[in-house]
């Protein structure tokens, strides 16, 4: 037993490390280390400090070493997402550059509400040796430097002054990695000199804590006006967003969708929150969603969204909706939750839908019900269409159906930036739930690989025998590809699929459709580019150690992921596709973007008075 005056000598980066080991989560009734391990790259900001603290722990936290801090920081984010935020990895960066490489996936885990812990090298706390290597000196405030670019992206944010601050600073942080409202990333600057400082920690500090994810129970109030709002509805919807996934409420999602007969839609984040084949899930929804979805979208009167921030791209920038439609918005955060004039439910998913459910008598009517499926019955024969090949040029449509019929039921699907994640959403038929991670929430490229790094670790963790497939655009791979490196160096095998367009297609189709002239996105569009070429993804992906073929059709293609399906290492498949047809056609809502209001190129001009003539259907704030 300790006591009050049993202490222990350690440096501030053994005190963080230490800790970090002794905290524990339970998960369906069994405890696991709440911190995964971590993602580092060394640098003199962190090396000879936290670097020989982690030394000691390295089974305990395995490092990971990364290629590149953004990487990293996807990396962290697939896990994360993969462990549906109940475990979390760190990253650690050196001060200078390589902290400020950590930004951009900072902002991707804030903007998905994902956990991921920030261990960065600061400037030095005495400031006797400034300025020092790589330090951005402010002029009129020295306390000010590039660590403090992470505010903005950061849910906590805290920069170690004394070696006792470790004591409050760490449950913090943990705290906000772990709230269902507040969840994102958590940045700890730690500066040179007080990282190697020595402290006497209290013993008491260092013993296992066991956490659990608080559930918070919804007001009986506002589940009261939930249920009036119901029951007038002659038209309900459900949106099943990705904190349905989180709250582990898939199970009570459809049992509340099955009992009251409501038709549901998914966003892009909550894809695959219910299998394609079951009769009330009529599609995803949004601008890459699906003439289904947003069909009943248009027509519902009371929406029930669950775990939704309602991004543009699930509400069409807010015209996929009828004017008076009545939105009742169930989220653990209470931002998401008043969005728009909705009846606010406050609280968990899983404690919602239940009391939801136990509350309320209701059932749509069965004609709804009817035309709801109908609709969902036309979209897939469009699909099933979209996704067959030999009659057209090769499409990211017909390499998705492709991977989609020869995949195993588990594995994992991951997209992210680019025509891809569209592309996705839209034509992939969920075998499992929970097997899907299109990153549209920060948009990001680069994420594809390293995402599914991070996932593919996790994944060895849970389901060993799975595999995790990322597809991935030659604008994206060339972003960001080496991960492939660290996968294959860390016997995390992922199978990347290379859809090879030329350039940055997806945003060069955007141009075309507001009436621009293709321009410095699709490499033959570049000026500056006298001969163009395009890259050896195979001869690449093979130099960092991975199995790679290039194929050139459908057909080959999924020869070829059957090969990768059975290879015991990274394996990479390229395909050109073609960079204007063959791209999904239906399903699109309407999307907010910023066109010339003046010009003198009268193609441009009639694609603005087209592209705003559907503004009138915009809901705004109400």
């Amino acid at each position: 037993m300790t006591t009050q005056t049993d202490t222990i000598r350690l440096t501030t980066a053994q005190a963080i490390i230490r800790w970090l080991t002794n905290q524990f989560i339970e998960i369906d009734g069994k405890e696991m280390r709440l911190c995964g391990g971590g993602f580092g790259i060394f640098g003199h900001g962190n090396v000879t400090c936290l670097g020989e603290a982690l030394n000691t722990v390295r089974e305990e936290l395995p490092l990971y070493r990364g290629q590149n801090e953004q990487s990293m920081g996807f990396a962290a984010a697939g896990y994360a997402k993969a462990w549906l935020r109940q475990r979390f990895m760190f990253c650690t960066a050196s001060a200078g550059p390589g902290t400020a490489n950590l930004v951009t996936a900072a902002g991707l885990a804030h903007a998905n509400r994902l956990p991921m812990l920030m261990l960065c090298g600061d400037t030095f706390l005495t400031r006797l040796p400034d300025p020092v290597l790589q330090q951005m000196e402010n002029f009129n405030d020295p306390t000010f430097g590039v660590n403090d670019a992470f505010k903005p992206v950061s849910r906590y944010w805290d920069r170690i002054c004394h070696p006792a601050q470790v004591i409050q600073s760490l449950p913090a942080a943990i705290a906000t990695l772990l709230d269902p409202a507040d969840c994102g990333p958590a940045f700890i600057g730690l500066p040179q000199d007080v990282q190697g400082w020595t402290y006497d920690y209290p013993v008491k500090f260092f013993e296992k804590k066991v956490h659990r994810i608080r559930r918070q129970s919804p007001d009986e109030a506002e589940i009261a006006d939930a249920v009036a709002a119901l029951a007038r509805a002659e038209r309900p919807m459900i949106i099943a967003g990705g904190g349905v996934q989180y709250s582990r409420a898939v199970e009570e999602l459809t049992t509340f969708a099955e009992t009251h007969q409501i038709p549901v839609v998914e966003t892009i984040a909550g894809r695959a929150n219910m299998l394609a084949t079951h009769p009330l899930n009529i599609g995803p929804i949004g601008v890459t969603g699906s003439d289904s979805a947003n069909a009943v979208a248009e027509k519902a009167d009371v929406i029930v969204a669950v775990g939704t921030r309602l991004q543009d791209f699930t509400t069409g920038s807010w015209t996929a909706f009828a004017m008076d439609a009545r939105f009742v918005s169930v989220n653990a955060a209470r931002h998401d939750a008043a969005k728009h004039m909705s009846l606010p439910v406050v609280g968990d998913a899983r404690l919602s839908l239940a009391a939801l459910d136990a509350a309320s008598d209701y059932k749509a009517p069965a004609d709804w019900v009817a035309y709801a499926r109908k609709e969902r019955r036309n979209w897939d024969d469009y699909v099933a269409e979209n996704v067959s090949y030999g009659n057209g040029p090769n499409s990211y449509a017909q390499a998705i159906g492709v991977v989609n019929t020869l995949c195993d039921s588990r594995d994992r699907v991951v997209a992210a930036a680019g025509g891809l994640p569209a592309e996705v959403t839209a034509n992939w038929r969920t075998l499992d739930v929970g097997t899907v991670d299109v990153e549209f929430g920060f948009s990001c490229m680069g994420y594809e690989i390293a995402g599914a790094w991070g996932a593919r670790i996790a994944q060895a963790q849970m389901e060993p025998d799975q595999d995790v497939i990322t597809f991935c655009g030659d604008g994206s791979y060339m972003m960001l590809n080496s991960d492939i490196y660290s996968s294959v160096l860390s016997g995390k095998k992922m199978i990347v699929m290379v859809m090879d367009n030329g350039g940055f297609a997806v945003i060069n189709k955007l141009q075309n459709n507001t009436g621009n002239q293709s321009f410095n996105n699709l490499l033959e569009d570049c000026p500056t580019i006298p001969e163009p070429f395009g890259v050896d993804f195979v001869a690449h992906a093979a130099s960092m150690g991975a199995a790679a073929e290039k194929v050139s059709n459908p057909a080959e293609l999924g020869e070829a992921f059957k090969r990768a399906k059975a290879s015991d290492k990274t394996y990479v498949i390229v395909m050109d596709v073609d960079p204007y047809e063959g791209w999904t056609a239906q399903g699109h809502a309407w999307w907010e973007v910023g066109t010339p209001h003046i010009t003198e190129d009268d193609t441009v001009r009639a694609a603005h008075v087209d592209w705003e003539s559907s503004r009138d259907k915009q809901r705004r704030g109400v």
